[in-house]
């Protein structure tokens, strides 16, 4: 049995794409949860928490890690939330967590509205920026960088590939794809990759996804020395709670008035 305070309307928004194997996987998870608690009733936090845990992996609450490290997490994070409410064409943050969950320190989880089939290279870009909020906010408050950001940067520059070779979005290469590509279609696994152009087109590929890269890099360092005391109060609050809700995280923002800006 599930709280009558449960909106299943916010679940469906932080589940996009969920399959209906998922959606069980969720409300199961959520029940095992609440047994644990010895609890009879499913509640928000309970549903919450589940779908991070099919999407994240288990909280690893006992992962001690020190106080220098919990501080460059939390700034980490903060970049990309900030970034990603500064940004006009990004999605909602939904929530800022610097607990470690799977393999993650922290995390910070942004979810469209609705379920979206088709994305514009706009929205790339700034998905791209936000990837770098973490690296420019470690560059902006250590003056260098951490391993933090190791998986951010291997998203990023995999996203930017995709807009050059897969979607077409270069305005110096064209509209045309790179790269010939067998998959599995069954299994939903590429099995092999064949190079089907010349050296100097590789280059120009490499220059474009740096340039893509360069181009988002630039937005968020911009954002995050424009609005570095938002930065360092979002930061301050998640070395306080250590976890900020969607509601939480915007009532913070709204003292700011941040004005959305494109990448």
């Amino acid at each position: 049995p599930m709280d009558r305070m449960v909106d299943l309307r916010k679940i469906a928004v932080r589940t996009p794409g969920f399959s209906g194997a998922d959606l069980a996987n969720l409300v199961n998870e959520a029940a095992i949860s609440t047994a644990r608690k010895n609890k009879r009733i499913i509640s928000q936090d309970e549903l919450y928490n589940s779908i991070e845990k099919v999407m994240l992996g288990p909280e690893r609450r006992g992962h001690v890690i020190s106080p220098k490290e919990k501080e460059i997490t939390a700034y980490h994070e903060a970049g990309h939330a900030l970034v990603a409410a500064s940004l006009k064409d990004s999605d909602p943050v939904h929530k800022v967590s610097i607990v470690s969950r799977g393999t993650a320190g922290g995390y910070t989880l942004k979810l469209p509205l609705e379920e979206a089939h088709l994305r514009t290279r706009t929205q790339f870009l700034t998905d791209i920026a936000m990837m770098m909020g973490g690296y420019a906010a470690e560059e902006l408050m250590f003056g260098e960088m951490s391993t933090g950001a190791s998986s951010d940067l291997r998203q990023a520059s995999e996203l930017a590939r995709r807009l050059v070779t897969q979607y077409g979005m270069s305005d110096k290469l064209g509209p045309q794809t790179f790269g010939d590509t067998q998959e599995l279609i069954f299994l939903g696994r590429e099995i092999s990759s064949t190079k089907n152009y010349s050296e100097a087109v590789a280059e120009k590929i490499d220059n474009e996804v740096s340039a893509f890269i360069a181009r988002a890099y630039k937005a968020a360092q911009k954002i995050i020395a424009s609005r570095r005391k938002v930065l360092e109060a979002i930061a301050k609050r998640l070395l306080e709670k250590e976890i900020l809700e969607q509601d939480d995280f915007y009532a913070l923002l709204k003292p700011f008035g941040l004005k959305p800006v494109t990448v």
